[in-house]
């Protein structure tokens, strides 16, 4: 990896307001942290392409601000970026959750896959699953509620 993929990397962390990257070539592995970056659980980014891999995580005032808002008894789960959504790893693949599964602070809910990223959105509650609000494979918008969450 040479400087310019390197300038590209930081350039593509700061163009997704990413905390963190991680990215693994065979032996080549390289990490690059935003210097706000705080360490808290929230939103995990994969690369679609053999042996790399990338990692972010927002502040937790970010993660607030674009992953919940709270609507009467239900917590609203919403997309923290523009990107197409996807309820499972990939084809053929189990959903992660459905509508009546429990689930934990911390658990993956969707994928969305934003510039080749493929971004895990994780429940920011513990509750039960009431509505998935976006079907499989759909372009979301920056801020659309994806899940209903009924905390315990």
């Amino acid at each position: 990896m040479d400087i310019a993929q390197i300038k590209k990397l930081i350039q593509l962390l700061n163009d997704n307001n990413l905390g963190e990257l991680k990215i693994q070539e065979g032996d080549f592995k390289i990490s690059i942290r935003h210097r706000d970056f705080a360490k808290t659980s929230g939103v995990a980014s994969v690369v679609s392409a053999p042996a790399i891999a990338a990692t972010s995580t927002p502040t937790a005032s970010t993660e607030t601000k674009k992953e919940e808002a709270v609507s009467g008894n239900f917590s609203t789960i919403k997309a923290p970026m523009i990107g197409t959504f996807y309820r499972s790893a990939g084809e053929g693949k189990e959903a992660f959750v459905k509508v009546g599964d429990k689930v934990k602070k911390g658990d993956v809910l969707c994928i969305i896959e934003a510039m080749k990223l493929f971004n895990e959105i994780q429940s920011e509650v513990s509750g039960k699953i009431v509505k998935v609000m976006v079907d499989n494979a759909q372009a979301v918008e920056y801020d659309q509620p994806l899940f209903l969450i009924e905390p315990n």
